[in-house]
């Protein structure tokens, strides 16, 4: 079953009388449990669609289907409800709050939907990325693997069928980004949760199951591992 279907997918920047065809007819499919990464130089047009498949932002032309709803016929209030149930994010600077605690930074999405009688569970992904220890730490006294840590754990904390991740590992040297990468992997394979990333990274694509090549705003190869 398809998690998220993009049909014919054009994306246009416009400033003043200068147009960025970011994306030129884009067709993309990603089913359950997939870990993908998407790839190309900078300017492909691989974070433009991250944004599409995450709702933050729409396109110029064509169609996006998350979990079987259409987006693009979607309001901002309905695509940020859609978001909130369906897709976690991960980001290159983590995007923690910076005067929470890393329980605290888990727990937030789950206060944001209502969810209640929820400590063990934050507690239950701290300890699942690794970092339960860390739990009454701020983000200013974490190291940038532990925050990258906090941000998966806050990710999957509402139970998203679909995480999406913008260069995680940017940031993180190689001891901590192949942690980050080996947890994320294992909670795949888990827990049946969707990842895709975009990537210049080697240490993230070497763990993808599946490799969608951009080049000027085109899929130019896709290939499983």
């Amino acid at each position: 079953m398809e998690i998220a279907k993009l049909t014919n997918i054009t994306r246009v920047y416009t400033v003043g009388e200068v147009e960025t065809h970011a994306l030129r007819g884009v067709d993309l499919n990603i089913g359950k449990k997939e870990f993908t990464t998407l790839v190309g130089p900078s300017g492909s047009g691989k974070t433009t669609l991250l944004q599409l498949l995450g709702c933050l932002d729409q396109p110029t032309a064509g169609k996006v289907l998350i979990n079987g709803q259409d987006a693009t016929l979607m309001n901002r209030n309905q695509r940020a409800d859609l978001r909130k149930g369906t897709i976690g994010f991960i980001f290159q600077f983590y995007a923690l709050v910076p005067t929470l605690t890393a329980y605290e930074n888990v727990e937030l999405p789950m206060l944001l939907m209502g969810k209640k009688n929820h400590k063990s569970r934050v507690m239950e992904l701290l300890d699942a990325v690794g970092i339960s220890d860390r739990a009454d730490h701020r983000p200013d006294q974490m190291s940038g693997g532990q925050q990258q840590r906090v941000a998966v754990a806050r990710a999957l904390a509402s139970d998203p069928l679909l995480i999406l991740a913008d260069e995680p590992t940017a940031n993180l040297d190689t001891e901590n980004g192949e942690q980050v990468m080996d947890i994320m992997r294992k909670l795949n394979e888990e827990t049946g949760t969707t990842f895709v990333f975009a990537t210049h990274d080697p240490r993230v694509i070497k763990y993808a199951k599946r490799i969608v090549t951009l080049e000027d705003g085109k899929i130019i190869k896709d290939e499983a591992k």
